[in-house]
């Protein structure tokens, strides 16, 4: 297949790249690149520390950074700001009017100055590199940088909303941004229906993060280590609250009185570290679970490969906090490792109960554990969820499909993007078909 042509480099907006835990943005930029898109990445803070994943070797696209040195940093963006003024007066002029309205009416005045100091340099590379487009991840800080950036030099942006960027921005906020943008996109139903009730009418776009199924189907299995008659259970996540991981950790203390034999291994770095040390302690699992840190892409999938069974259990903070549907769920599918998940937000749009995998409660280690007892003990079931899921995957969840109709929303500068929830795989929601 070939895609329309792009009229010109797009810029893309993070919080932070490269980034360990944002593996679905990497390889939705990788993908974008090959299907002919010219990007220019902003990272609106330093590059996270290495290890990166070896996929960021394969990424073309330059990436624009403000100097570390205050100094340096100051004066780069005296400089943008100065560039950007001059090559649209009035376009800045309103800007930094609307920049101090939404400052007085705001909770985070600091932040919204911080937002529009960022975007002068946003504004000032796309006016260098003749930049026809500006896309954001993420509702919070990226999103609002677009914004401003997109006033200052007239430019269509748009945004993908995700989970936690979404549910904790005011919902005037999100509203104000909607209606401003181009089109959103998000990852899950769930969030999307969120976004039109926000936002009647409004050009909202389902767009699943994609999984490069290659890459996942490809990796033979490992061969078996020296404990390998306990079967293991994996979870992968970042070590805060709303993953679960302490109700993971209570359902093996349950597993454990009932004499079910298995391993624990939590992958992911965090906060709660300490936490779940202590409460693994205090059960007496240290044999048994084990946090094992940080790890790159293509460790998991060598780990994915020796599970028996992946769990994640999320839940709703009371802040609002969630998940959408984490990708781990995704890749463990994807190696054919069945999946048991809590029942909250888009989660179930993937983990189809007694279909592609079992779900839960969140918060409930009894229904946790007997999930978990029930996949080790029913291999016939774990085999049938296996396929199901894997057949998911490919019919919803491809990379190539949903980088495909995220391409043909941006490339399509010409076109009115009509309101109103769609799903991608719907040709009539997309402005132009794909050409065989």
């Amino acid at each position: 297949m070939s895609l329309m042509p792009f009229p010109g480099p797009v810029a893309y907006i993070m919080k932070r790249y490269p980034r360990l835990s944002e593996t679905f943005i990497l390889n939705e930029i990788r993908a974008m690149e090959r299907l002919g898109t010219d990007l220019h990445i902003f990272s609106l803070l330093p590059p996270e520390p290495p290890p990166h994943h070896p996929l960021v070797a394969e990424v073309e696209a330059p990436l624009h950074v403000l100097p570390p040195p205050m100094g340096a940093k100051i004066a780069r963006l005296a400089r943008a700001h100065m560039a950007t003024a001059l090559a649209a007066p009035g376009r800045y002029a309103g800007t930094l009017m609307q920049a101090s309205l939404w400052s007085v009416t705001s909770r985070s005045p600091l932040a919204v100055w911080k937002h529009f100091i960022r975007a002068g340099f946003v504004a000032d590379e796309c006016r260098r590199h003749e930049m026809v487009h500006i896309h954001a991840h993420f509702a919070n800080t990226p999103t609002s940088v677009a914004h401003f950036a997109s006033l200052m030099t007239g430019l269509p942006f748009s945004f993908t909303a995700h989970a936690k960027d979404l549910y904790l921005t005011p919902r005037r906020i999100i509203a104000r941004r909607v209606r401003a943008a181009r089109f959103v996109a998000t990852c899950t139903r769930y969030n999307a229906k969120y976004l039109e009730d926000i936002s009647p009418g409004a050009a909202i776009r389902l767009i699943y993060h994609g999984i490069d199924l290659d890459t996942f189907g490809a990796a033979a299995p490992q061969p078996a280590g020296q404990d390998r008659k306990l079967p293991l259970i994996l979870s992968v996540g970042r070590l805060v609250p709303k993953k679960g991981f302490v109700d993971l950790i209570a359902a093996c203390a349950i597993l454990r009185s009932a004499h079910i034999p298995f391993r624990l291994r939590i992958v992911g770095a965090g906060p709660l570290k300490a936490t779940l040390d202590a409460q693994i302690e205090s059960l007496g699992l240290r044999d048994t679970v084990t946090l094992a840190g940080s790890m790159t892409q293509a460790g998991l999938v060598s780990l994915y490969r020796q599970a028996d069974l992946f769990a994640l259990a999320p839940r709703i903070e009371e802040n609002g906090d969630r998940d959408g549907i984490p990708n781990v769920i995704a890749e463990a599918m994807a190696c054919s490792v069945p999946v048991i998940a809590t029942d909250v937000s888009g989660i179930p749009e993937m983990v189809r109960h007694e279909e592609t995998g079992l779900l839960v409660p969140p918060r409930d280690a009894v229904a946790l554990a007997g999930a978990i007892q029930r996949l080790l003990q029913d291999r016939e079931l774990s085999a049938r969820l296996t396929a199901n899921g894997r057949a998911l995957l490919e019919r919803e969840f491809d990379l190539w499909t949903t980088t495909r109709a995220l391409h043909r929303l941006i490339g399509c500068q010409d076109c009115e993007v009509p309101g109103g929830l769609v799903c991608p795989d719907e040709d009539k929601a997309l402005p132009h078909a794909v050409a065989p």
